[in-house]
Formats: C-alpha cells, structure tokens, sequence
C-alpha cells in the first residue's frame, strides 16, 4: 500500500511540476514583455534571459512565499490520506484555468488560480472549516494593494526619471535606457522566480509531509522546504519561460500601451521592487497584476488617451473570476475523484 501512496506522491509532484511550467510559460510574458517590445532584446534572447534569472532566483530571499502556500489548508485539520487529493485537484484547477486563459490571451494570475484551486478541493474535502482563512485575508488584500502599489510606483519612478532625463536628446536616452532595461529586466525576471517558484514548493512540501516525509512530530505549520523541491521548482519554471507565452507578449507590451526603453526600464524596476518586497514577508502576489498595473502607471504619465482602457477592463475582469473559478473547478475535481472512489 505505501508503494502505491508513493507513486501517487511522485505523480502529483510531477503535475505539480508541470504546474510550474506552464507558470513560466503563461507569466513569462511578465518578464519580457517590455524588453521584446522596446526591442531591446530579440524574443529567442529575451526568453534565454528570463530563464536564466528565473532558476538564479532560488539562490535569493529564502522560502517565506512557500510558507504561506503551505498553510492554506489546515493540514491537521484533513486527513492524511486526504491531502494528496486535495493538492492535486488545487493542482487541476490551476492548469485548467491557465490552459483558458492562455488560449484567450489574457495575462491573469498563475498564483490566484492556484489558490483557488486549493481552496476549492479543501472545501470539498472537509468544509470552510479547512481553510485558513487568516491566510486567504491577507492574500486577497495584497490582491487588490500590490497592483496598486506598482501603479504608484511606476507613476512616481516614471515621474522623476522623466524630470531628471528632460534636457537628454532622445537619440542618446534611447541608448542609455535600453542598456539600463537589460538591468530592470533581469530584475524582474529574478523577482519573478522568487515569488512564483515558491508556490510549487509550497504545494510540493504538504505532499510530504502526508507521507511522513519530515518524520514524526514535525509541526505542519512551520515546513521546511527540501533543497531538492526548491531546485527543481525553479528549474521548471525557468523551463516554462524558455517556451514563451506570446498570445500575452502581445497584450502585455502592446495592448496596453506603447513603450519606449524608458518605460520599459521604470516598469520593469517598480515591479521587481514591487515584488521582492513581497516575497520578503512571504506574501505570494501575482506578478501579472503587478506588471500591468506598472504599464499602465508609466502610460499615465504620457497622458490618459495612451493608455488602452478597454484591453484592462478584460484584464481586471479575469483577475476578479480567477479564485471564485479555479476554486470551482478544484471543487468539482475533488467531487468527481469522490465520486469514483479513489479515496
């Protein structure tokens, strides 16, 4: 029986895996939008970039992001046997809501989807009751405060790098500004994988602990994350990255506003700084969110008509119907797998 639980485990780490890619695949966007668009890098050499600083990123701020993932669902509050079931049906609603969104070209959250995924099969599982809804406050809050934090950010960054390069030719700002965009770009694509890898651990590190992974008297909510899961987390999403997303390359460096390599440059580093500093405290936000709503900030500046209204009222759209969606699907996923007793 216990090779059969491991096999289920090392088959749900595997989804959980490709989970992570196909985050680098649907948010790599994020990364090189900007840089694609102001042509400061080709597509194939932009990708290359990303990836490389998305798997660096496992060397940078440590695994707090992860924690709190992990601590979604109460996992003394299911059963053990239970808790693979529920990751993986967290698992399917994320996939199945980024496979829609990607074939619509909407650049919504990875992130989000996953939570609601997990919430959905934990409710499923055992109730509201097992899910820790302090955990769910605090990321709904950074949901609507983190785009707002990089709009103002950008705007004010923008801002003052504008004032300080007005007297500058614009021949030599481009050039000065594509240079320090290869900088802001690898930033962000660092931010990127600090903050998003980190929720494939912190779904990978429940599962083993439903195995006694961690032996006896571990407590479930202070996890430690294995060397190993945070390794290949980053190599996954680092590979996702290198196979682009370009529906959303699209939208993102194009259909909100045009960019020059000066606003590349400020919304780049207002959303790496955005970012970073979430995950610090252990706050997974959604990078997409963060890096829309720094486009949109650097556009203001060239005045309001810049900026593409309609393409982010489809953006703010999917953002509000990722949870309530991903968690439905995770839900029914779990109902179903009930339904064939498979547990």
């Amino acid at each position: 029986m216990f090779d059969v639980t491991l096999l289920l485990i090392v088959g749900i780490i595997i989804v959980a895996l490709f989970f992570d890619f196909t985050n680098g695949f649907h948010d790599s966007a994020n990364s090189i939008s900007t840089v694609v668009s102001t042509k400061v890098l080709s597509p194939r050499n932009a990708v290359i970039f990303a990836a490389f600083f998305n798997f660096i990123a496992a060397f940078g701020f440590g695994v707090a992001v992860a924690s709190t993932i992990s601590k979604i669902i109460k996992l003394d509050f299911i059963d053990t046997s239970v808790i693979p079931f529920v990751v993986l049906c967290g698992l399917i609603g994320a996939i199945v809501w980024n496979v829609i969104t990607w074939y619509s070209g909407l650049p919504t959250s990875s992130s989000h989807a996953l939570i609601g995924g997990l919430m959905g099969g934990g409710i499923a599982a055992a109730g509201v009751a097992a899910i820790k809804i302090s955990t769910i406050q605090t990321i709904v809050i950074f949901m609507v405060l983190s785009p707002i934090v990089g709009f103002v950010i950008s705007l004010l960054f923008m801002t003052v790098v504008l004032r300080f390069s007005r007297d500058t030719t614009r021949p030599v700002a481009e050039r000065y500004f594509k240079r320090l965009q290869l900088l802001s770009a690898a930033a962000y694509s660092f931010s990127h994988g600090t903050n998003d890898a980190q929720k494939t651990m912190g779904i990978i590190t429940p599962l083993l602990f439903s195995i006694g992974y961690f032996g006896a008297g571990v407590d479930p909510n202070h996890l430690p994350v294995p060397i190993w899961v945070i390794l290949i987390a980053h190599a996954a999403i680092a590979l996702g990255t290198l196979f682009g997303g370009w529906r959303i390359v699209k939208t993102m460096g194009y259909g909100i506003t045009r960019l020059r390599p000066i606003h590349g440059f400020t919304a780049e580093t207002a959303g790496a700084a955005t970012i970073i500093g979430a995950s610090v405290v252990g706050i997974p936000v959604s990078t997409t969110h963060i890096i829309s709503s720094s486009i949109m900030g650097v556009g203001v500046t060239k005045g309001m008509k810049f900026v593409k209204w309609g393409v982010a009222r489809r953006i703010v759209t999917a953002w509000i119907l990722t949870i309530p969606l991903s968690a439905l699907i995770g839900f029914l996923a779990f109902s179903a797998l009930r339904l064939l007793q498979l547990f």
